[in-house]
């Protein structure tokens, strides 16, 4: 067996950034930005008003002006002001030439084309500055993964179209006689094939593009028809199969299709019977078969992967910090990825942990890792966990906190 650290670095090594293609600005979101997007023009371009109000040159408190024209968005006032005049203007409309202020509607008192100011005027002025927000030229960086406030900066810079790496393209291949698919009548020993659906709602959520591809049976002739449908795809992803038992074919198939293996087993739980390598020109994952093992090994080594052929970078998925909730007692010599919820700071595992209970994940808001032969642990130690899922059901009455979990989520993926 090797490391979870191990496991990764030999799955890097299978795949590299994937090629870029140029998509318009309304398909754009959840897309890897690959290149640089560059600004075509200054925002604001022209100063501009920040409230309704009148603009002004040289105000001061109980000063008269006469009312000569009005600016308002989209229908600038064209000449210039000059002194003891007021443009009447609406928040966003170009400050007319002259003008150094905009007093505030509710400091000014109107009687037909005239004007009065308060004695208690307000100090600000009111303008937004010519390219206060940007400038052309400026970029938004790239790579990252672009969120609909960067589609609106995006917009504002008028850039119709943008350069994004292309979404690897995930084949899952779900093995085993026991599985039909959700919607369908199983037989008596018979479950539905849940594994690849989560996976595909991972992998979709996280940059890819997941193709489910049919069941796949106990016999090679099933397998290798499996393996030729997800010809053209970046990434094979096989579910179960993957373990020594006469039933478990998916490894010498893949051999006598030319899998090139990478490794086989790494040292953790769930999802010790892992296997990967690359056949033809695609990179191959075998998760465990456990719904939970494979789900966890889907966060662990999927997602990564994705991350590294999107041009996000080789690098596990993000750790953060929690304090312990409760005594659990001492790990063993596999890293264990314990499913448990975390609130407000506090981390607390639960008490099942078996590899088949999909009840359990998806009460579970992180993995709380344990490392190898780690000492037992105490109410208040600090210890590392993935976030995964979503926010526990409080933090509902939250908003702070799911605007955290939210940018989080867009972090780690």
């Amino acid at each position: 067996m090797i490391t979870v650290d191990e496991a990764l670095q030999r799955i890097f090594a299978l795949a590299d950034a994937l090629p870029t293609e140029s998509v318009p600005l309304i398909r754009a979101a959840g897309r890897t930005l690959a290149e640089p997007a560059v600004a075509k023009r200054d925002q604001p371009p022209f100063p501009s008003s920040a409230m309704d109000g009148y603009a002004v040159a040289d105000a001061a408190p109980g000063e008269t002006f006469r009312v000569v024209g009005e600016s308002a968005a989209g229908h600038r006032f064209e000449s210039p002001i000059r002194q003891g005049e007021a443009v009447r203007i609406f928040t966003g409309a170009p400050v007319p030439d002259g003008a150094d202020r905009v007093i505030i509607q509710e400091d000014v008192t109107r009687e037909d084309d005239k004007i009065t100011l308060n004695d208690n005027l307000d100090s600000q002025e009111y303008i937004r500055p010519a390219s206060g927000d940007f400038s052309a030229g400026d970029a938004v960086p790239a790579p990252r993964v672009l969120g609909p406030n960067d589609i609106a900066l995006l917009a504002a810079m008028n850039i119709a179209d943008v350069t994004v790496t292309c979404k690897p393209v995930v084949a899952l291949i779900a093995t085993g006689d026991e599985l039909v698919m959700p919607g369908e009548t199983p037989g008596p020993d018979q479950i539905i094939a849940s594994n690849s659906l989560g996976l595909a709602a991972l992998i979709n959520g996280n940059g890819g593009h997941a193709r489910v591809l049919p069941i796949a049976r106990d016999n090679a002739e099933s397998l290798k028809t499996a393996f030729a449908l997800a010809e053209g795809a970046d990434l094979m992803v096989t579910i179960g199969g993957a373990s020594v038992g006469d039933h478990d074919l998916v490894a010498p198939v893949a051999e006598e299709l030319g899998m090139a293996r990478a490794f086989y087993k790494v040292a953790m739980r769930p999802g010790k019977p892992l296997m990967a390598g690359k056949i033809g020109g695609a990179a191959m994952i075998g998760l465990p078969g456990n719904p939970v093992s494979s789900m966890v090994c889907g966060h662990v080594f999927v997602v990564p992967l994705l991350r590294k052929m999107l041009g996000l970078g080789a690098a596990p998925s993000q750790r953060m910090t929690a304090r312990l909730g409760r005594d659990i007692g001492a790990n063993g010599p596999r890293e264990h990825y314990m499913r448990a919820t975390v609130n407000d700071g506090e981390i607390i595992p639960f008490e099942r942990q078996d590899s088949s209970l999909l009840s359990i994940l998806t009460k579970a808001n992180a993995l709380l890792v344990r490392p190898t032969d780690a000492k037992a642990g105490k109410t208040g130690d600090d210890v590392e966990y993935l976030p995964i899922g979503l926010p526990p059901f409080n933090l509902a009455r939250h908003p702070r906190a799911w605007g955290f979990w939210h940018n989080l989520r867009g972090i780690v993926g």
